[in-house]
């Protein structure tokens, strides 16, 4: 039972409300038991005072102390309180009884060992008598040098023992009520407001890999539990986006490897289909065979190296080197290629560039960019490479001649197995030597060292790219990072 969120919520809002109510009610009965205390006091001694008041007066009058004391209490006095005036040889001179014939108590140490103006209180003589009072001793002194009387004033306590006696039965009554009506309350409160996180919870148990399209409900998006059912409803849409793209990858992957086993299985057919074949026929087949297994390589080798991108933790082979001379290197070997289609590739003088990274990775990344410049630069074209030093970032640019992306298809050229081919090359030249990896590829090795892979621009006049690298490369500890 205690599992439940509601029962310990509901079962801590009761702890805590009950000790507020627990010390609330003792701070109110301490004041007003303090309360009825003083005023019971504040009574007590103003009739004291009102009495050493009229025996002085009437001493002044010339009427001897016993007269005096007679006369005294024979006044007007509270019903509720009970007086004796007694001499210095502790003789009683008179007396008031309060109403029920309830005389003045004294405390059992005797009257003469209290000083002036002190109060007592005195407990019940028995269970039934119910006589507990408040007392206070005075002493007044009728004439100078003459010896004190003693004037004792008692109260009930009972009007105060049972104005406290309500009190408590209020308490005993109102806080029982209060906590179990607080308890119902709270208990559905807590029900209400953990509904919304029962009922994600029952929608997320239905959501599986076959509808990571559904989400959460949100009651209030503005609220803590919104904000919950935000976040996860963005994870859901991560995960579903991821999902999607595991889904297209597949297929892509199928389908771009399906074309080259299919090419190799007709050619290796088709040479089978007669015993016996003109050699010229067999070498012909073995180029497909061959120029179609180059193509899986290739198509293997990216999908091993995006497994990599993929797994967040890739193996890099961290070393010094000079980025211009990497660059350098690549444009001249990229240059063999080139020609064969007459295309001038121009490098200009680079500055040095000291850098620190996956070298083998950079120089592919090199060759994916001067790839596809080539690939769709037409013959007779030209394709410029350049690097310079900008703040803390060395800048290289891969410009081509090319027919160019269009606008469409700008935002879809770094996704996986995505292809513009036909747009970029009527003719379908070379549509078969690439598979849509070649630029995701070259991102992710620029990022995975710090930089980026951009297209700056893109028209009918050629296309340019731009790889921004740090100054300082990868270190070992970024890398372990």
């Amino acid at each position: 039972m205690l599992d439940s969120v509601r029962v310990r919520l509901t079962l801590w809002y009761l702890g805590v409300l009950s000790v507020i109510l627990i010390v609330f009610s003792l701070a109110i009965y301490i004041f007003v038991e303090r309360g009825l205390y003083e005023r019971l006091d504040a009574d007590l001694y103003s009739t004291l005072n009102r009495l050493s008041a009229a025996l002085k007066h009437q001493a002044r009058d010339g009427e001897s102390g016993s007269k005096a004391a007679v006369q005294a209490v024979q006044d007007p006095q509270p019903p509720s309180q009970s007086i004796a005036i007694f001499d210095a040889g502790g003789s009683l001179l008179g007396d008031h009884e309060a109403t029920g014939g309830v005389r003045v108590r004294l405390p059992s140490s005797g009257i003469a060992s209290l000083p002036d103006a002190s109060f007592y209180s005195l407990p019940e003589q028995t269970s039934e008598s119910d006589d507990s009072c408040r007392g206070i001793v005075g002493r007044v002194q009728l004439q100078t040098g003459d010896v004190p009387y003693t004037i004792v004033v008692n109260e009930s306590l009972e009007p105060v023992t049972e104005n406290l006696e309500l009190l408590q039965d209020i308490f005993s009554v109102a806080i029982p009520v209060a906590l179990l009506l607080a308890g119902l309350g709270g208990w559905f409160l807590a029900r209400r407001s953990l509904q919304p996180v029962a009922d994600m919870s029952a929608r997320a148990q239905r959501i599986s890999a076959e509808n990571l399209g559904e989400r959460l409900p949100m009651c209030n998006p503005r609220d803590e539990l919104g904000r919950l059912a935000a976040t996860f409803n963005e994870l859901l849409e991560r995960l579903a986006n991821s999902f999607s793209q595991q889904r297209q990858f597949m297929a892509d992957a199928s389908h771009e490897l399906r074309t080259p086993l299919s090419v190799i299985r007709i050619a290796s057919a088709v040479s089978l289909e007669r015993q016996e074949r003109e050699q010229r026929e067999y070498r012909e087949a073995l180029a497909i065979i061959e120029q179609q297994a180059g193509r899986l390589s290739r198509i293997v080798e990216d999908m091993f190296i995006l497994a990599r991108a993929d797994a967040g933790h890739p193996s890099l082979q961290i070393t010094k080197f000079y980025l211009d001379e990497l660059v350098t290197e690549t444009t001249w070997d990229a240059s063999t290629l080139a020609s064969r289609k007459h295309i001038q590739v121009s490098l200009p003088s680079m500055p040095e560039a000291p850098f620190e990274g996956d070298e083998g990775l950079l120089r592919q990344m090199m060759w994916n960019l001067f790839g596809n410049a080539i690939k769709y630069t037409p013959d007779g074209g030209a394709v410029r490479v350049a690097m310079a030093v900008r703040d803390a970032e060395y800048v290289v640019t891969v410009a081509d001649t090319g027919t160019g992306v269009p606008a469409e298809m700008q935002t879809h050229i770094f996704e996986r197995f995505y292809r513009a081919d036909k747009p970029r090359s009527p003719r379908g030249e070379m549509s078969e030597s690439g598979a849509g990896l070649g630029l995701p590829i070259a991102r992710w090795i620029a990022e995975i060292h710090g930089g980026r892979l951009d297209l700056q621009s893109s028209s009918e006049t050629g296309s340019t790219f731009v790889v921004v690298l740090p100054h300082c490369g990868l270190s070992t500890t970024h890398v372990q990072a």
